[in-house]
C-alpha cells in the first residue's frame, strides 16, 4: 500500500514539474510578447525628451554611444524646423551672436558621445589665455592653460554649430529615435497599480493606466507614451509647469546684449572687464571675429541695440579700453613678496602684464538683447519626470557656465539610466532618478550661488569694496594654488570651488 502511494506520489510530483515548466514557459512567452509590442508600437517609447536644443539632443546623443542604452526607443518633441535639416550652416555667413564658451570637461564629453568631430568640420576657437580686470584700474588676474600642464582654457562654439553637431551625431547611428515635430499640450501621469497581467498583451492605454507609461499629447493631436519624460525644453520649461515642480528665483534689473564684432587680426584671448552696470566679455570665435557679451541695465541695452553701428562700435571700444577707469597696472615687485606665503611655484601667468584687448573695427551681425534672470527647480525629478537645463536652471551669464551645467545634467542621467537598466530597474522609477538629482544638485546650486555673488558684489560702486574686489584680483593673480584651483573649477575638473572663480 505503501509503495502505491509513494509511487502515485511520485507521478504527481512529475506531473506538477511539467505543469511549472509549462506555466513558466507560458509566461515567458507573454513577457516576451509585451516586450516585442513595446517595441513595435509605434507611439510607446522609453524615453520621450521634451526639447531638442542643445542639451536635449546632447542626451539622445549619450544614449546613443552606450552599449546599455543604445538600444532604447526615443521619441524627441521639439517644433524647430531645424531639427529636420541634415546641414543649416553655411560657412560663408558671418558668425552666429548666440555662442557658447564650452568647457575641457564639456569638450571631453563630446568626444566621448561622438558629437566633436563635426563641431571640427565648423568654425570654432579655442583659447588658452584669458584676462579678468577691473574698471576701477585697482587689479587684474591673467589666466594661462599651462598654469595647470594644459593646452587650451576652453572653446567658444557658436550654439547652431554645437547643435548641428550633436544632430550630426544622433543621425549618423542606428539610434531607434523619432522626432515629432509639435509642441507639448498636456501630460498625463497615474499610479502604479497592479503588474500587468500575462493573460493578453497590454496596450499602450492598459500600461498607461497601471501607471507603467506617462501619456502626452501634442498640439497636432497626436498622442504618445513613456516611461520616462525628460523635460529638456528650457527656461519656460511645459515639463516643469505640467508636472508640478515648484521654482525659486528672481529676475536682474540687467539685459544682455549679444553681438559678433570684427577685427584687423585674429583675436586668441578671452577677455572679461566689470563695469559698474555688469561684466562686458569679448571672446574669441575664429577667423578676425570676436563674440561680445555685455550686461547693463534695460535702458542702455535698448539704447544700444537701436543706435547706429558706428556708434556702438565706439562705446565698445570705450568700454574695453579707458573707459570708466584707467588701465590696471602690474604689481610692484615688492607688493608681490606680500603673498609669497601662499604662492607655491610661481604660475606663468603671474609674470604677464596687463594688455589692452584688441579693438573694434566693425560689427558683424545683429544686436540681440536678452533679460536676465536667475530660476532653480525645487526638485528634479518625479515619478516618470526628470528636468534638465535650464528646465531644471538658469543661471547670469557672467561665468558662460549656464551650457555647461546643462550638459553635466544629460551626461549624468545618462549614466544613471544606464546603471538602472544594468540591475533590471525602471527608468521612470524615483529611487532611481533621484540618484541623478543627488549628484547634480548640489553642483548646480553651489555655481549659481557663485555666480550671483559675484552679480551681487560687482553691482557696487563702493570704495572700501573695491579695494577689497582689487585685493581679490591680486590674490588671484599671484596666489599659485589659488590660481590653479580656480582655473580647475572653471574647467569642470574640480567639483567644490574656491571663492574666486573669476572665469568666464
Amino acid at each position: 500500500m505503501n509503495r502505491i502511494i509513494v509511487g502515485r506520489l511520485s507521478v504527481n510530483v512529475s506531473g506538477l514539474r511539467v505543469l511549472q515548466r509549462s506555466f513558466c514557459s507560458s509566461v515567458a512567452e507573454k513577457e516576451s510578447e509585451v516586450k516585442q509590442s513595446f517595441t513595435n508600437n509605434d507611439d510607446q517609447y522609453d524615453v520621450a525628451v521634451v526639447g531638442g536644443g542643445m542639451v536635449g539632443m546632447a542626451l539622445a546623443c549619450s544614449l546613443a554611444s552606450m552599449p546599455l542604452t543604445k538600444h532604447l526607443s526615443v521619441a524627441i518633441i521639439d517644433s524647430n524646423p531645424a531639427l529636420g535639416k541634415s546641414n543649416f550652416i553655411k560657412k560663408e555667413d558671418p558668425p552666429d551672436p548666440r555662442v557658447s564658451t564650452v568647457t575641457p570637461a564639456t569638450i571631453s564629453f563630446f568626444k566621448e558621445i561622438g558629437a566633436w568631430q563635426y563641431v571640427q568640420q565648423h568654425r570654432h576657437a579655442y583659447f588658452d589665455k584669458m584676462q579678468v580686470w577691473d574698471y576701477t584700474g585697482l587689479g587684474y588676474t591673467k589666466y594661462n592653460a599651462r598654469d595647470v600642464n594644459k593646452e587650451i582654457l576652453g572653446c567658444v562654439v557658436e550654439n547652431k554649430v554645437l547643435h548641428s553637431s550633436l544632430l550630426s551625431c544622433m543621425q549618423n547611428t542606428e539610434f531607434r529615435k523619432t522626432i515629432y515635430p509639435s509642441r507639448l499640450t498636456s501630460m498625463a501621469l497615474l499610479p502604479s497599480s497592479s503588474s500587468i497581467s500575462v493573460d493578453s498583451t497590454p496596450s499602450a492605454t492598459t500600461l498607461f493606466t497601471k501607471g507603467h507609461l506617462a501619456k502626452l499629447d501634442l498640439s497636432d493631436g497626436k498622442s504618445l507614451y513613456a516611461k520616462l519624460v525628460v523635460g529638456a525644453d528650457g527656461g519656460k520649461s511645459r515639463v516643469r509647469e505640467l508636472a508640478g515642480f515648484k521654482t525659486t528665483g528672481w529676475s536682474y534689473s540687467q539685459n544682455a546684449i549679444i553681438c559678433t564684432v570684427e577685427h584687423n587680426k585674429e583675436n586668441y584671448c578671452a577677455w572679461q572687464r566689470f563695469l559698474p552696470a555688469g561684466p562686458i566679455a569679448l571672446l574669441p570665435i575664429g577667423d578676425n571675429f570676436s563674440n561680445i557679451v555685455w550686461t547693463m541695465n534695460p535702458k542702455d541695452a535698448s539704447d544700444c541695440k537701436s543706435m547706429n553701428e558706428d556708434d556702438f562700435v565706439k562705446i565698445l571700444n570705450h568700454a574695453l579700453d579707458y573707459g570708466y577707469g584707467p588701465h590696471p597696472k602690474s604689481i610692484s615687485s615688492g607688493s608681490v613678496d606680500m603673498f609669497s606665503w601662499f604662492r607655491g611655484d610661481a604660475t606663468l601667468s603671474a609674470k604677464e602684464c596687463f594688455e589692452v584687448p584688441p579693438r573694434v573695427v566693425k560689427l558683424a551681425s545683429e544686436r540681440m538683447v536678452f533679460p536676465l534672470s536667475l530660476k532653480h527647480a525645487n526638485n528634479y525629478v518625479s515619478k516618470r519626470v526628470v528636468l534638465i537645463g535650464d528646465a531644471a536652471h538658469t543661471v547670469h551669464p557672467l561665468a558662460g557656465q549656464g551650457v555647461n551645467l546643462g550638459f553635466g545634467d544629460a551626461s549624468t542621467l545618462s549614466r544613471i539610466i544606464a546603471e538602472g537598466i544594468a540591475v533590471g530597474a525602471d527608468i521612470g522609477e524615483v529611487s532611481l532618478l533621484k540618484k541623478y538629482e543627488a549628484e547634480r544638485k548640489p553642483a548646480n546650486i553651489v555655481m549659481m550661488a557663485v555666480l550671483d555673488g559675484f552679480q551681487k558684489a560687482y553691482s557696487v560702486d563702493f570704495g572700501p569694496l573695491n579695494i577689497l574686489r582689487a585685493a581679490a584680483f591680486h590674490g588671484a593673480q599671484y596666489i599659485s594654488p589659488l590660481k590653479r584651483n580656480i582655473i580647475s573649477y572653471a574647467s569642470g575638473e574640480q567639483r567644490l570651488p574656491l571663492p574666486l572663480p573669476l572665469f568666464t
